[in-house]
């Protein structure tokens, strides 16, 4: 009896192998705007014995979610007259529409985790906020500090303080002219800064002032920081070698600070090592097993 005739799926199998190699080679880098920055919540619980409160505040939340894959900013009420209930959000600016709604689309179950039901609350992730406010809670300043944070290490070095003071400045001029949202870097110093969409130009402007101001006398000669006013933000970051392209304004990733210090040709070449090495691997083990199946059915065939 002759010896049926399998093909063997030898082609198929290396170009699944290729494929993954590919991927590995290439790895996608996952976005960081999801990473929480702070949380706010309200001292006091809401009084919501009826639940009427906790409906409208899921119908709000559910308008949020929704406007949030057509527009960076919305703001909007909800409720009754007894349960006014007022709510926005905003996306960085640089986000698109896609990546606004993932990034929204986590707040308002981060917000029952992190608040519960309180009578506001809101929600800071490194791409987006989100916000609401029962009527008649005590209102503060736009201008005031709801978080910092400066980097741990110190610029070295002469004209740290001269090449930051002069990418503030830019900010400050830039945002009130960039739709209440820029970025730009000078010198190895990378700015960004953002007011709250219903904010006037003025009010804009005279917001990233202040927040420049607070950066310079708290976070002194700190290469980072961060400064989050009631309805606007800053951020900088100095690279003494240069601002790697993942962090420049066209950029799809964050423009924080990097989580590796590795440059990225020296992660794109160790990605090709790993991947010659399993691929290697795969591929022999794949040809011992199509071997190990001729085997068999040869010696099947013989002792027919």
């Amino acid at each position: 009896m002759s010896l049926p005739r399998k093909p063997f799926c030898i082609l198929p199998l290396f170009l699944t192998i290729f494929a993954n190699l590919e991927l590995i080679a290439h790895p996608k880098s996952a976005p960081d705007y999801n990473t929480l920055v702070y949380k706010g919540c309200a001292k006091q619980s809401l009084s919501d014995p009826s639940g009427v409160y906790s409906q409208a505040i899921s119908t709000l939340y559910g308008t949020l979610v929704q406007q949030s894959s057509k527009t960076r900013f919305f703001k909007t009420t909800t409720g009754t007259s007894q349960t006014t209930i007022t709510g926005l959000f905003q996306c960085r600016g640089d986000l698109s529409n896609v990546d606004c709604y993932n990034c929204v689309s986590r707040l308002p179950t981060l917000t029952d985790k992190l608040c519960g039901k309180p009578v506001a609350a809101r929600i800071q992730l490194l791409g987006c906020y989100m916000l609401y406010e029962v009527a008649g809670f005590a209102q503060i300043s736009g201008l005031e500090l709801l978080y910092k944070t400066c980097g741990g290490s110190s610029a070295g070095g002469t004209g740290f303080q001269e090449r930051r003071d002069t990418a503030f400045s830019t900010l400050e001029s830039g945002v009130t002219s960039g739709n209440g949202f820029y970025t730009t870097s000078y010198e190895s110093m990378f700015v960004l800064g953002q007011c709250q969409g219903d904010l006037g130009t003025s009010d804009c402007g005279s917001c990233v002032k202040t927040a420049v101001q607070r950066a310079q006398v708290e976070c002194g000669s700190s290469i980072s920081g961060q400064i989050y006013l009631h309805k606007c933000f800053i951020s900088y970051s100095y690279y003494p070698n240069g601002i790697p392209k993942r962090s420049s304004p066209t950029s799809s990733s964050s423009p924080y600070t990097p989580t590796s210090s590795s440059s990225p040709d020296t992660q794109q070449n160790t990605g090709k090592t790993v991947a010659i090495i399993l691929g290697g691997a795969a591929g022999v083990g794949f040809l011992v097993i199509c071997m190990l199946f001729a085997r068999s059915l040869l010696k099947k065939n013989d002792d027919n």
